[in-house]
C-alpha cells in the first residue's frame, strides 16, 4: 500500500523520478494580458461648448506635464449626461515616424509631433 500514495501515483503517471516532480499548480493556460487601458472621467462647468473644450485641453495638457503615460490623445469632451457624443480633443494625425501630432483637433497648418522641437509635418504651408 505504500506506492498508493499520491506522490508515489503521480510519478508513476508521469514517468518522473526522485526529485523532480512536476508542478502541483499548472501555468495559466492563456497568456497573461498586457497592461489595459482606462478612462477618467473628470466633471466641470462651462458656459458653453467652446469654453469647455478650452477647459478640457487645458485640464488634459497639465494632467499630461504630470504624468507622462498619460495617453493626452485619447482625451475626449463629451456633455455630462451624454457621453455617447464624445469629440477628440487632440488631432492624433499619424506622421511619418509612427508618432500623433497633439494639436488641437481641427487645427490649421502642419501637424506636431509631441515634445519641444517635435517633428512638423503635413501641407501646412498650402495656401
Amino acid at each position: 500500500m505504500r506506492d498508493n500514495q499520491a506522490t508515489y501515483w503521480r510519478r508513476w503517471m508521469t514517468g518522473v523520478s526522485g526529485a523532480e516532480r512536476p508542478p502541483l499548480v499548472a501555468p495559466p493556460r492563456q497568456p497573461s494580458r498586457a497592461d489595459r487601458h482606462f478612462t477618467v472621467h473628470l466633471g466641470f462647468v462651462a458656459v458653453d461648448l467652446v469654453t469647455a473644450r478650452e477647459t478640457a485641453v487645458g485640464y488634459a495638457e497639465a494632467l499630461s506635464v504630470l504624468r507622462p503615460e498619460l495617453a493626452i490623445g485619447a482625451s475626449a469632451l463629451s456633455p455630462a449626461d451624454a457621453w455617447q457624443r464624445a469629440e477628440r480633443l487632440f488631432c492624433g494625425a499619424l506622421g511619418p515616424d509612427g508618432e500623433r501630432c497633439v494639436d488641437v483637433a481641427g487645427h490649421p497648418g502642419f501637424h506636431h509631433a509631441p515634445g519641444p522641437g517635435g517633428l512638423g509635418w503635413g501641407d501646412g504651408d498650402r495656401g
